[in-house]
């Protein structure tokens, strides 16, 4: 790493005049002085290694050794600014950033905005103002705040995700997704089975007649050869391999915000997360990605990366892996037709113990069953299952009307309530012909396994409440232990009650019975051994203005044709007005229409694919703001590339496997700091792009985040009056009684505390610029980082502030007169207590800074500048290494006193303070050496000496040998450290 040759500026004020008092107005002078320096000398510039690529700020590439990659999580510039819980990860980033420049590492840190979303899209739908206009002041105002904490981040480095030449890169990415198929069989680089490929190889090998036309494919003849299928049915068949690809689906309609959400976008309670509208159940066609298809990759690559269990927990969780088995199901229906309805089940070894089945209200079987004519309920069927209609035709009409109206969500939070009603038919159970009622239940959903349960109340307790509300058989399969009080039971055990003339599981442990059932399920042709997963592929279509438009045209015949790359970017056209068809929020029965499709001119187009001009009509739905955040890491390591997203080389030299001591195997960003909420979305959705990237040979890394830090979060107290309505908490004042216990009044009243979260509703707000302004950026800073570990959640406390001014100042005028302005540092050497002072600190706080624990590394500099603070003069030799320790942290001061230290360079590059084992030694305590009780010698020891080291020191001392004038040692008293009586014989 190159060092910054550039001149320091001028002194805040020059030597020798008055007042030269660390106050929040001189701090603000020095701080504005040094960002602009830093700007101006291009000091935090990250040298790739390639020339023609970005240089240093001397203009050098990069050289021999490691690179270290440290980012935050994408911010969204909100219109309220920031307040100060907002800094705390970019702080902690900025001091590890800093720390590892310091010790030689090619640090890249840059910050871009995820600007794409609703709030600014909302907010031009209430005031008719473009959301470009709105965001980019956004922007403006969270850079301005940033800045002024003295970040040191790449400036050139930094973009939004609505700038066009992002949008470009965006687009292509789609379209990479688009153009590709996942090939489970295919070997890939890291040695694993099952990779992405481009489409072309597909055509080729049905060109080739290596691969089969498949089957299930709607209007495709798979009986036929790929050369005798015409051009449709031949897209058709491609289409269904693509992993990005359109689908008409139930979905999560929220007329409110005119637009799908996917699951993770909607409340356990069935609104929208954003906005709390209510979000239904509708069929509409959207783009999905098949996220699915990269499943076991996902999961099992969490291994290989450095992340908190919590978050790897939530992450296989939501992936959701189960092993289990289909089985097939005859279900006569009305017109004497047999229709077969399959299940995926885990637990197959307990089908003998199936007493009904239930299925998703839209089960697409449920209307073959109910074919014919509307015939009353026969005698046998019992009240509590026909729902309160007179026939299994209105019955099933009316739940799932009523069904309709609910998200999954709400469908699954309401199993509890157990409605259902009965469809009329009955499902022959395969393994011993008993007939099985079937149930359409709300809490089945469609979009999960088949869409289809066979129900086991014996042994599930969901089931066995069903089956007590409806009065349905409860047989056990698994023997339930002794005093056993009955219900379902879910443990572990012998197999029982299952067999019949083929099949004999009783007996068997679970895992041998559900072995065995499979394989005889597939020797008789009625089901199959599988794994299904809880993750669904990625809903990727959004009815929004404020999103990156789709790279994609339809045809006359209304297929879905890729544009070529030389067309990108997509462009937003201008549109009316932004808002949605509808904002009933109420309207189940609305229809999405998409903002962009007002615009004619811009949705029906003339183009020349390939084969001469012809009309085509564009795609109105946007990408979800998901899509610039999956890949943004990528465009800071060469964010000026106008031909390719990224360039390999700087790929794999900033994130490529091994690329420093600490990458591991997968590779990626070396420090990802970021709040947890984003465990699953952002972090699930941003690998899977990833790794597709990885099989189409993009990029070199497996993952693209090596190491997840978790930042807690900054909460703060609230308080409210008598009616319950928030008061200013910087106006509350605390009493505390003679018993230490507090009260607290607002305006001589008294009020209530609460603790949460800072917002403007709850009138306790405080802004960074209110701590720049009232004690400075680098007193901001240090605060935040030593409020608690990091990882940890903390009130803020402003009145605590001083704390961490006080130590500044301390440290300020251990260097500085404040009078004169003039160095108080001596060249003459430290005391010996000091200079242990001072190394043990150094290797104190390297350990802590290694570890991001800033909170304990600022309270042993502390301790080190208190015990400065007791020296008549600062030593020269304590003064330097304390200013580049607590540098990191508080780098404007560090930086200004740097310079009046005598340096003319800034200290951004200096090599970080190194301790000398030498001074680490223990403090020592002098041992007396005794001979028959009386003093012979003394010894300076450390406090862990053994007993057998002190012994050979008093045997060795002089004063003791010259007692002993030969005589034999009888025994050896030891009173370690401070003790030792030799008794001769």
């Amino acid at each position: 790493m190159t060092t910054q040759e550039h001149s320091a500026p001028n002194p805040a004020s020059a030597p020798g005049e008055p007042a030269l008092r660390y106050t929040p107005a001189l701090a603000e002078e020095i701080e504005l002085k040094w960002q602009e320096y830093w700007e101006r000398n291009g000091t935090f510039f990250a040298a790739d290694p390639a020339p023609g690529t970005l240089t240093d700020g001397n203009g050098n590439s990069a050289t021999e050794g490691s690179s270290f990659f440290v980012m935050d999580m994408f911010p969204y510039p909100s219109g309220a600014g920031l307040h100060v819980g907002h800094p705390l990860g970019y702080i902690a980033t900025d001091v590890v950033g800093r720390f590892r420049r310091m010790r030689g590492d090619n640090v890249l840190h840059a910050l871009g905005y995820d600007a794409f979303g609703l709030p600014a899209e909302q907010y031009a739908v209430q005031t008719g103002q473009h959301p470009r206009v709105t965001t980019e002041a956004n922007i403006a105002n969270m850079r301005r705040q940033l800045r002024r904490l003295g970040l040191g981040h790449d400036s050139r480095r930094s973009f939004a995700t609505t700038d066009s030449d992002y949008v470009r890169w965006t687009q292509w990415i789609f379209l990479q997704i688009f153009n590709a198929w996942y090939d489970a069989e295919a070997e890939r680089e890291d040695g694993g089975r099952g990779k992405a490929r481009p489409i072309a190889e597909l055509i080729a090998e049905f060109d080739s007649g290596k691969r089969a036309v498949p089957a299930g494919i709607d209007g495709v003849d798979a009986s036929r050869e790929w050369a005798g299928l015409d051009e449709s049915a031949r897209r058709r068949v491609i289409d269904s391999f693509r992993l990005a690809y359109t689908s008409k689906s139930p979905v999560n309609w929220c007329p409110g915000l005119g637009t799908v959400l996917a699951n993770e976008e909607v409340t356990a309670d069935g609104r929208s997360e954003r906005g709390n509208f209510p979000v239904f159940t509708k069929e509409l066609q959207q783009w999905n990605m098949r996220i699915t298809a990269y499943a076991d990759r996902l999961a099992a690559d969490l291994d290989l990366i450095d992340w908190p269990d919590k978050v790897r927990s939530m992450q296989r969780h939501w992936i959701g892996r189960s092993d289990g088995a289909y089985v097939d199901f005859e279900v006569p229906a009305a017109t004497d037709s047999v229709q077969k309805l399959t299940v995926f089940t885990t637990r197959p070894d307990t089908l003998f113990g199936a007493t009904y089945v239930v299925a998703a209200p839209e089960h697409p079987l449920v209307d073959a069953l109910l074919a014919g004519d509307d015939i009353e309920w026969s005698a046998e069927v019992p009240e509590s299952w026909r729902g309160g209609e007179p026939s299994a035709h209105r019955a099933v009409a009316a739940y799932r009307s009523a069904a309709a109206a609910k998200t999954p969500l709400e469908r699954q939070a309401e199993a509890g309530t157990k409605s259902g009603v009965f469809t009329g038919a009955y499902a022959i159970n395969p393994v011993n012909g008993d007939r099985l009622p079937v149930f359409i239940a709300d809490y089945v959903l469609m979009g999960y396994g088949t869409g289809a349960i066979m129900a086991v109340p014996g042994g599930d307790t969901r089931d066995f409440d069903f089956a007590q509300q409806f009065g349905l058989p409860v047989i056990h399969t698994v023997q339930p232990p002794e005093g056993f009080d009955g219900g379902a039971y879910t443990g572990d055990g012998a197999v029982v009650n299952s067999s019949n003339g083929e099949l004999n599981l009783n007996g068997k442990p679970v895992a041998d019975a559900k072995a065995a059932m499979i394989d005889w399920l597939e020797a008789k042709g009625l089901g199959e051994r599988t794994v299904t997963y809880r993750l669904r592929d990625w809903l990727f279509s959004r009815q929004r203005y404020w999103g990156e438009p789709f790279p994609i045209v339809y045809d006359e015949t209304g297929a879905a044709i890729a544009l070529p790359d030389s067309m990108l970017p997509i462009d937003l056209p201008e549109v009316p007005d932004y808002s949605p068809r509808t904002f009933e929020p109420d309207d189940i029965d609305s229809e999405p229409e998409p903002p962009l499709g007002r615009n004619a001119d811009w949705v029906n187009v003339t183009l020349d694919l390939g084969d001469g001009p012809r009309e085509y009509r564009r795609d109105t739905n946007t990408m979800p703001n998901w899509a610039g955040s999956c890949w943004y890491y990528l465009r800071y390591l060469d964010p000026n590339n106008a031909s390719q997203a990224v360039s390999p080389e700087l790929e794999k030299y900033w994130m490529g496997p091994q690329h420093n001591a600490t990458a591991g195997v997968a590779g990626g960003v070396d420090l990802y700091v970021g709040g947890v909420e984003h465990a699953v979305l952002h972090l699930l959705y941003a690998r899977f792009w990833h790794k597709v990237l990885y099989d189409l040979g993009h990029v070199s890394s497996l993952e693209p985040f090596h190491e997840l830090f978790n930042q807690g979060y900054i909460q703060a107290y609230a308080y409210t009056d008598a009616r319950g309505a928030y008061v200013p908490a910087d106006e509350v004042e605390e009493t505390i009684d003679a018993n230490g216990k507090s009260s607290f009044t607002w305006n001589g009243e008294p009020v209530k505390r609460e603790y949460g979260k800072m917002g403007k509703s709850l009138k306790n707000v405080v802004t960074p610029d209110q701590m720049y302004r009232d004690y400075g950026a680098d007193t901001f800073r240090l605060y935040e980082m030593s409020m608690g570990p990091l990882d940890l959640s903390r009130p803020w406390e402003t009145r605590a502030v001083v704390g961490s001014q006080r130590f500044l100042q301390r440290l300020w005028r251990n260097i500085l007169d404040e009078s004169t302005g003039e160095l108080i540092v001596s060249d003459e050497p430290a005391d010996e207590a000091t200079r242990r002072a001072l190394h043990r600190t150094i290797a104190e706080v390297t350990v802590e800074m290694e570890n991001m624990r800033p909170n304990t590394a600022i309270a042993k500099l502390i301790t080190l500048n208190n015990h400065v603070t007791g020296l008549d003069v600062t030593p020269r030799e304590v003064a330097e290494p304390l200013v580049l320790m607590i540098a990191p942290f508080a780098p404007h001061i560090a930086e200004e006193l740097w310079s009046r230290l005598g340096h003319e360079r800034s200290l951004a590059h200096e090599p970080y303070p190194t301790y000398l084992e030498q001074y680490l030694v223990e403090d020592t305590v002098t041992c007396v050496f005794q001979v028959k009780g009386k003093v012979r010698g003394r010894a300076e020891v450390p406090p862990s000496i053994s007993d057998e080291d002190l012994t050979a020191l008093a045997l060795a001392d002089p004063g003791v040998v010259r007692t002993l004038d030969g005589a034999p040692v009888r025994t050896v008293i030891v009173r370690a450290p401070k003790l030792v009586n030799v008794v001769p014989g």
